[in-house]
């Protein structure tokens, strides 16, 4: 822990007078037309989501999908918890990785202040920070290329056990950071929490601000996020889709009795995963990203994505994955699968969230990409316009990778 305590002495010996940020206000957002999306489409898009709570385990779903030329469609299926009231649209829940998005939001809008650059070294902020002769910098921590590994691995026993303990970000950091680097920065791509964690760090002792504050000056209140906040570790958790994660005995999953973590405090994912959002907000969110909205957007934070293999047109740049013309983020976090994705062409948006984290985060990506190629076929409205170009994938194909990630049984 000695790495956790240089970290510690190092920030609260640094003071950076900051200056008052500039005012903000909500952003135009491309318009959808306002009417129901057609019944076949949405008979789809509700068999798609059945098929998804089924072979996750979640006992609800929440989603929002919505196209500019053909209309919008918004449900909330099963439960709040297991056996209880029935989930509703406006039910808050933890956005998960989408909250990466944003924290990488926070630090392009501080770079158009002129508070930070994209190539600042992470110890430019946090001189104790142990990276020996490595020079990390805050791009390389957004894009997910700083080399650093994630600490979720070697907590989830623990959130287990004690999910409302407020956890120190430095105290994640150290965890992550004391496993070393797993590649050269800027080599190449891997999911870190550490680093998202860290750039939360920066960014705070770099401003002078909570990390709340930030996400609520440069995301939340230019973006039009009314219901969204990054928590305090003891908040309440009131009125929430529950967290759940089904436990496994003997290699299964127990799909009828998952253990609720809604307690889990969002001061163990902060800003990498701890956000806590509705559908609506994250679709006003996702859509403003994909159509670079925000005064501080800049024109090539998406340009020059990394490569993540197969298929070519899945890529990674920015603190966020582009699907052939789609921009948005997903994964897991304890108790919720979360995507977000937009279309920066078209406008085409989907939100989703399914209640149970134990199927692999894949589950909900491909979830999100079938239903976006669902209302991507969606015929315009009257006096509308349908848009020429397509998505490189199928929404059956689409279907198919979400009950290959099945982890309880359908039907």
């Amino acid at each position: 822990m000695r790495a956790l305590a240089a970290i510690a002495s190092a920030t609260l010996a640094l003071g950076l007078a900051a200056c008052a940020p500039t005012s903000t206000s909500e952003v135009d957002l491309p318009s959808v037309v306002e009417t129901g999306l057609p019944e076949g489409v949405v008979a789809e898009l509700q068999a798609a989501v059945a098929t998804a709570v089924a072979v996750t385990g979640a006992s609800g779903a929440i989603v929002d999908v919505r196209a500019p030329w053909a209309g919008s469609w918004q449900e909330a299926t099963g439960s709040l918890v297991p056996g209880g009231a029935a989930t509703t649209v406006d039910a808050p829940f933890k956005a998960g990785n989408i909250t990466r998005s944003m924290t990488c939001d926070v630090l392009y809008g501080m770079v158009a202040d002129g508070k930070v650059a994209l190539s600042d070294s992470v110890v430019k902020w946090l001189p104790g920070y142990p990276t020996g002769d490595t020079e990390i910098t805050l791009e390389q921590l957004c894009d997910g290329t700083s080399g650093l590994q994630s600490y979720a691995p070697a907590l989830m026993g623990r959130w287990m056990a004690n999910p409302a303990r407020d956890w120190n970000p430095r105290e994640l950091a150290a965890y992550g950071f004391s496993r070393g680097l797993a590649y050269a920065p800027g080599s190449a791509y891997a999911d870190s929490d550490t680093g998202y964690v860290m750039l939360g760090l920066v960014l705070e002792r770099a401003s002078g601000m909570s990390a709340a504050d930030l996400y609520e000056r440069y995301v939340f209140e230019p973006v039009g996020m009314d219901a969204s906040s990054l928590p305090s570790g003891t908040a309440a958790t009131d009125g929430r889709l529950a967290g759940l994660q089904s436990p496994v005995v003997d290699g299964a999953a127990v799909c009828d009795a998952p253990t609720d973590v809604t307690a889990l405090s969002s001061s163990a994912g902060f800003t990498s995963s701890g956000v806590v959002s509705t559908v609506d907000d994250l679709s006003r969110y996702i859509r403003s990203v994909a159509a670079s909205a925000r005064d501080y957007d800049a024109p090539g934070r998406f340009d020059e994505p990394i490569s993540l293999g197969e298929p070519s047109w899945f890529t990674a740049k920015g603190g966020a994955f582009q699907a052939g013309t789609l921009v948005g983020q997903y994964g897991s976090t304890p108790g919720y699968l979360t995507a977000a994705f937009a279309d920066r062409d078209s406008g085409l948006s989907v939100v989703v969230v399914l209640n149970n984290s134990l199927a692999p985060d894949t589950v909900v990506r491909s979830l999100a990409w079938q239903l976006a190629a669902v209302v991507s076929k969606a015929p315009a409205a009257e006096g509308q316009t349908a848009p020429d170009a397509g998505l490189p994938w199928d929404a059956a194909g689409q279907g198919e990778q979400v009950v290959a990630g099945a982890v309880c049984p359908v039907g």
